[in-house]
Order: structure tokens, then sequence, then C-alpha cells
């Protein structure tokens, strides 16, 4: 545990000295879970979006997009359930007064239970080397059985008791397991108690006549108001989907986690619509496609899995999560879950209107089922981020902090370093910068020795150091040294567009899927 606190503190304090995120508002002592990202992390989340946009709408002929308000009419939100039912369980604990949520100190110790298994699993894995067999480990250890057994039910449980709103219950599950304040160490809890997440605001010019309306907690009720103007004016056919990026407000009471858990956050979401009786097919297909979009940036099979939700929303017929392997253990990167017809019913009775398609093939209207597909930008930055920062050895004893960022999302694809700053070389460093910056986001840096610009670059993420010399002056070649494998090779200046670009083009990088 002591190793992934301080994995994750590099994380936050190396995020911040690349100029990746920085605390809100920070001269004034910041805003407790509201972060900025800085100018390289508004790079970084930018090329996230856009390789996910790329993926989901410009590869799908039957996938448009949208980009709706974040206020709408207050009764949006009462037909969504986001009013009497938007509610995260919290306990206190009365010794160090400080606030929890319920399910969270429960899931963190089952996380406790899987990093024992991930113990297991590797101490296993150096005694019986290359004839070492995991899956049949996981099924057949008895401690690690006893481990999975003992997480499971405890998850069953208290997806149960949620379920049931027996929170009465979740306070005896957290005093059966005996877990403590993180903080004080005291198991002197109050009762479970539901709590509203949704910020409040007014909308109009005077306090008396002023509407009460809320941030939206989500994107996807903007994409449901809009299915018919979508539908209609798109012509679109069944099966569709609209997709939508955009920025979400809760009033997490416990938020932290650095950017995995925030109070203003970005979700990027799609809705598929479906016919009623298709969702199990379009369920496993979506499953399977969006793992396949996070493998296609090449962080790890290891680092994912698939949790399938003990407790379902009361309309969902079907939910999973895939999770990551964040510096914290594994946590929700994105959910997919089957909606049934609950969205769009709901808004057709509160707002009178049809909200219906006309299937000419079967010749009806139906209401459609809604597949789901939603991840949070913030937290999908953190997975690449956390899981980019290397501290590497190198062979000759020495060591580098290199961001191994997937290049096709880094920030800047190049650096261009003349060796020295005379002798014309930081003129002809100049020239590529503004010859390259047409096709890739550049930079030029000339401040300091060329090995300690190469060492920041590493440490930035950029995937690219090109170095002008003064043999550039006799030939037009310069050295190109690429970030992860250190190795320099001696190219043309007119070569370099091509270089760069078989490394960090869209479609090399989305072709893996």
């Amino acid at each position: 545990m002591a190793n992934q606190n301080d994995k994750f503190k590099k994380v936050i304090s190396h995020a911040k000295e690349y100029g990746y995120i920085f605390q809100s508002s920070e001269i004034y002592d910041g805003l407790s879970a509201v972060y900025d990202y800085g100018q390289n992390g508004v790079e970084l989340k930018n090329n996230i979006r856009d390789y996910w946009w790329k993926a989901m709408v410009q590869m799908h002929d039957n996938i448009v997009g949208l980009d709706a308000a974040i206020f709408m009419h207050p009764t949006t939100w009462k037909a969504s359930g986001h009013v009497d039912a938007f509610n995260d369980p919290l306990i206190d604990n009365k010794d160090s007064k400080k606030r929890y949520r319920a399910d969270v100190l429960v899931e963190d110790y089952v996380g406790k239970l899987d990093a024992k298994i991930e113990k297991e699993v590797k101490k296993a894995a150096k005694r019986f080397g290359d004839a070492f067999d995991k899956e049949q480990y996981l099924a057949t250890n008895p401690r690690v059985v006893q481990y999975k057994e003992k997480g499971d039910a405890i998850l069953k449980r208290m997806g149960k008791s949620l379920e049931n709103e027996d929170l009465a219950d979740v306070k005896a599950l957290i005093e059966e397991l005996e877990i403590a304040c993180p903080l004080s160490g005291s198991r002197n809890w109050t009762d479970v108690k539901q709590f509203n997440l949704m910020f409040g605001t007014k909308l109009g010019a005077s306090a008396d006549s002023a509407m009460d309306l809320y941030l939206r907690p989500e994107t996807a009720q903007g994409i449901f108001v809009n299915f018919l103007n979508v539908q209609k004016t798109g012509r679109m056919k069944i099966p569709f989907g609209i997709a939508q990026t955009g920025k979400a407000f809760r009033n997490e009471i416990v938020a932290r986690q650095f950017i995995f858990r925030m109070r203003e956050f970005e979700q990027m979401e799609m809705q598929f619509f479906i016919k009623p009786g298709s969702q199990k097919k379009w369920y496993d297909y979506w499953k399977e496609h969006r793992l396949k979009w996070h493998l296609s940036l090449g962080m790890g099979e290891d680092n994912y899995r698939f949790h399938d939700h003990e407790k379902l929303a009361h309309y969902a017929d079907a939910a999973a999560d895939i999770e990551f392997r964040f510096p914290f253990g594994f946590k929700e990167l994105e959910g997919i879950h089957s909606r049934t017809d609950f969205d769009l019913s709901q808004h057709e009775k509160y707002s009178s209107k049809k909200l219906q398609y006309f299937d000419h093939e079967e010749n009806k209207s139906y209401v459609p089922y809604v597949l789901e597909t939603s991840i949070g930008l913030d937290r999908m930055f953190l997975s690449v981020f956390s899981n980019s920062l290397v501290d590497e050895t190198l062979e000759d004893g020495s060591s580098r902090v290199v961001l191994r960022l997937p290049a096709v999302l880094a920030p800047y694809k190049a650096a261009v370093l003349p060796l020295v700053k005379k002798d014309g070389l930081p003129e002809i460093a100049r020239k590529i910068v503004e010859d390259l910056k047409w096709d890739f986001n550049v930079m030029y840096d000339e401040k300091d020795a060329v090995g300690r610009r190469y060492r920041r670059q590493d440490a930035a993420g950029t995937p690219y150091c090109i170095t002008v010399d003064h043999d550039t002056l006799e030939d037009n070649t310069v050295t190109i040294r690429h970030r992860d494998t250190m190795e320099q090779q001696r190219v043309k200046i007119t070569e370099l567009k091509d270089i760069i670009k078989k490394e960090v083009d869209v479609k090399s990088w989305l072709m893996r899927m």
C-alpha cells in the first residue's frame, strides 16, 4: 500500500511540475477537488477527446455528435430520476469528524483483499517461473479462492442493501468488517444517510422570479431530449448512436484521489438507440468494442478488467465497468449500460411529447431501447498519465524519469533543439519548427546542455527530440532521438515529417482495434 501511495504522490507532483495539472485557484489556497489543466495537460486532454471522437463518431456511419447545453429545464431531472434518487450513502466518523462514502469504504476494504491476491500471484509467479499458470492458480489456490469469495460476498451483500435502501445493514457491514476511519483509526461511526449530489443554481434577473435549475450531473439527458431532433434531421435509422463530450457537475462530499473524483469533470458518452429485444447483442458488442479501443493505446492488457454490476439501476437489465489499474488499485474507467427504454419513456411521460421511432421495416412505432457507453475524460487522463510515468534505471547505472505517453496522445510530438545558440543553428532549428507545426504540435528548446534538454523532454512525454548541429550546415541532416529507446539516428530534414507521422498517426493506432 505504501508503494502505491508513493507512486501516486509522484504522479501528482509530476503533473504539476511539467504543466499538466494545477490546483484550481491555488494562489487563494485552492478549491477542494477542483483542478485546472495546464499548458501540457490541455493538449493531452484534447488529444484523448479527439482520439475517442474519431473512433466513436468519425469511424461509425451510424453515430453522430451533439453538444447540448449544461443548463436544462428542471423537469428533465425529475423525469430522469435525479431529483429523487441521485444520492450517495454517507457516513461520518464521530472522532475525526470526517465524512466518507459508505460504499467506497467497503470497496476499499475489498480492494485490500484484491491487493493480497495480487501479492500471492506475484510470489507464485516468481516461485514457478515459466511453468506458472495464472488462471489455474487463481481458481485453485485455497488462500486466493478464500480472499476472492470473501470479497465477492461483501460486494454482493452491499449491493443488495443499497438496492433495498437498507442503510442500517450497510453500517452493520462496516462494523462487522471492523473498518476504521483512514484518518484517525477510530471505528466510532454515525448511521449511514443519503445525500443528493446535484448542484442547484438559479436562472433569472430577479430573486422573486428566478427559476431553480441544476448544473447537469451527467451529459446523457441532453442526448435523450434531443433524440427526435437528431433522428429526424439526420434521417437516422435504428440502430444509431448520438455521442457527446462535455462538463458535468456533482457535489461530491468525499471527492478525492486527485482528478479521479472531482466536482467538475468531463464525460465522453454515446447513447446507442436500438430495437427492443436486441440489447443483449449490442451490450456484448459494445463491451468488446470499447475494450479494444482502450487496448489500442498499448497500455497493457493486464491493466484492464471487466466488473459486472451486482447492484443494477432499477431501469437497467445489464451493466459492466471497464476497470483500470490506477496507482490506488483497480477502479472504474468506463461504464457500459443496457438502459432499456427507461429514459425515453420517462421523458415522454413528463413532457407529454411522443419520443418514438417509426420502423418502416416492421411498419410500427416504438420507444427505442438504449445501450450506453460512458467514460470520464479526466479518469482517462489519469489512467494514461499514471501508467506512462516511469522511473527507469539505465545500463550505466544512472536513472531518468520518462513519461511514456502513447505518442498519438502526447501534447508535443517533437522538440527541436539547436546544439548551441550560435553559428546559425537556432535559425535552422526555428525553420524546422515552422515547417513541422503545420502538421504537428512541436516546440523549440534551446536552454541548458543538450543532455539536460533530452531529460526534460523525456519527463514531459515528448516522443522525439530533433537536434540541429554543425553537420546540419553541411548536409541538411539532423539527429532524431526517440524518447522510449533513447536511440538516435541521422536523417535528412526532409524525412522528419514522415518519421513523426508514422509514429503519431491516429489511423495506425486505431487500426490496432
